[in-house]
């Protein structure tokens, strides 16, 4: 029975917040375990392997990316859906989502950074995508040339840097050489 008791006790120590816990400050240092590529910093330059994606995770977003436990998880959007057809891809952005500089992120951001992307799947992605329409500021749709079941696979995993999205606005006042400045909504 004590044992019981203890077990108890050590388990809500750990449960129970601490009164008067301060807030987090100060500055984290991130340590990489390879030699940083440049290019690695802009979601429009990303080829066809995985590292570059530890950059992306940690200075930008995507609208949807794999999350422990998902394939695919909402991120910048918070929902998707698929027309019957499947040839109408929408989604809805996630309300109040900002970059790091304070702009907002929205449907026009998506539509900029998936128009200026030129890394890996590229091609193929644009080949099969007929329109990109902005319905409003929060939901964007993407309209295919025929039936992709795997438009998702590319737009929304590992398998390209599609999906990441930089600030428009920003991007065009400073130049795509700055682009890791800006950040995503995430950090905020």
């Amino acid at each position: 029975m004590k044992l019981v008791a203890f077990l108890l006790i050590g388990l809500c120590a750990l449960v129970i917040p601490a009164p008067g816990v301060a807030a987090p400050e100060g500055q984290v240092t991130w340590a990489a375990h390879i030699s940083l590529a440049p290019t690695w910093f802009d979601p429009a330059e990303t080829p066809g392997i995985g590292t570059p994606f530890m950059i992306l995770y940690a200075l930008h977003d995507a609208l949807v990316k794999p999350m422990p436990g998902h394939a695919m998880a909402p991120s910048l959007a918070e929902s998707w859906s698929v027309s019957k057809d499947g040839l109408v891809y929408e989604f809805m952005l996630r309300q109040g989502a900002k970059f790091h500089n304070g702009d907002p992120v929205t449907a026009d951001d998506v539509k900029f950074s998936f128009e200026r992307y030129r890394g890996a799947a590229a091609r193929m992605l644009k080949d099969r995508v007929t329109a990109i329409e902005i319905a409003d500021p929060g939901r964007i749709r993407f309209r295919l040339k025929e039936p992709w079941p795997d438009f998702m696979t590319y737009y929304g995993t590992l398998a390209s840097g599609a999906g990441w999205i930089v600030p428009k606005k920003y991007i065009e006042q400073v130049g795509a050489r700055r682009v890791h400045a800006a950040g995503d909504a995430q950090a905020r």
